[in-house]
């Protein structure tokens, strides 16, 4: 089941037509990297997954979201020895390990989202097929997850592969109502994103902080443009289309309606990872609601 995957499509219904400065601009500095693979998801997943987080939200009567440890396994899959050959030291995985905790508990300038990582343990695994063909081969990708998936539905599965067109990508919480492709659940990122990897400015471990936020429940900033919903968070500037490099004052949805520079420095966006610092109080809630309906134990 050959299958490259899908970059994101963007509806343009009811949106406004974004200037041509902004699409001439909007091309990644990693030539031939997408920032994320994460698939777009589809309205009857949009609705399934809005529905269970408003039921979390209800059934928590607006108290905080509990404070979560979550642990982590990193899979090295290579396809032989050698940074080169994509496998990676105990000491680039645990200052990615780092980057996440630092991320998400604010300690780089945004809120703190009440989540720590606890790395679980590490595999290595030589598997020049997986290494290769897993961004283009669901097949693939099944046939390694089952074989080094470990934890439950609160563990992140965290995998490093060549992510061929893709820095990264995520599954939604939702792949778990999915019996055949829960497996599925984790986190994907190319080798060389991790702190001290090859990729300039991708290279800082910031391409795992944005997938784990898909895994959390969170949509790019820039899901469904300058419309009404926009990515479902409240706190989050409207902005019409991802924003690269790092544009300081840039507003692709400027209108009375939709205030705000764009929110280049959030993390689910696709500047670089030394723009992104933050997330919102907004998508902390978010995510805090979204483990309760999907992950808490």
């Amino acid at each position: 089941m050959k299958q490259l995957r899908i970059v994101i499509v963007f509806c343009l219904a009811a949106q406004l037509i974004a200037p041509a400065s902004l699409l001439a601009a909007a091309k990644p500095a990693t030539v031939g990297k997408q920032r994320c693979g994460t698939r777009r998801p589809g309205d009857e997943e949009v609705r399934g997954m809005e529905n269970a987080i408003s039921q979390a939200r209800s059934q928590r009567g607006g108290k905080p979201g509990a404070a979560a440890t979550i642990p982590v396994w990193v899979h090295v899959i290579n396809k032989g020895s050698g940074f080169d050959n994509g496998d990676l030291s105990d000491h680039m995985i645990r200052e990615q390990i780092r980057v996440l905790n630092d991320s998400y508990d604010g300690g780089t300038g945004g809120a703190d989202s009440g989540f720590a990582f606890d790395l679980a343990g590490i595999t290595h695994t030589t598997n020049q097929n997986w290494f290769e063909n897993m961004v283009f081969d669901l097949d693939v990708e099944l046939e390694a997850k089952r074989a080094l998936r470990r934890g439950g539905d609160d563990t992140l599965n965290l995998y490093t592969v060549d992510g061929g067109p893709y820095l990264g990508w995520a599954y939604y919480p939702t792949i778990l109502d999915n019996a055949t492709y829960a497996v599925l659940d984790g986190v994907v990122v190319d080798w060389r994103s991790l702190p001290g990897g090859t990729f300039e400015i991708y290279s800082e471990g910031d391409t795992a902080t944005h997938e784990v936020g898909h895994w959390q429940g969170l949509y790019h900033t820039f899901e469904g443009g300058c419309s009404k919903n926009n990515d479902y968070v409240a706190d989050t500037p409207a902005e019409f289309s991802p924003a690269f490099f790092c544009p300081v004052g840039r507003d692709s949805c400027s209108m009375p309606s939709r205030p705000g520079l764009d929110p280049i420095e959030n993390f689910m966006d696709y500047t670089q990872d030394s723009c992104m610092f933050q997330f919102s109080a907004g998508q902390v809630e978010r995510m805090q609601a979204a483990w309760a309906a999907y992950r808490q134990p």
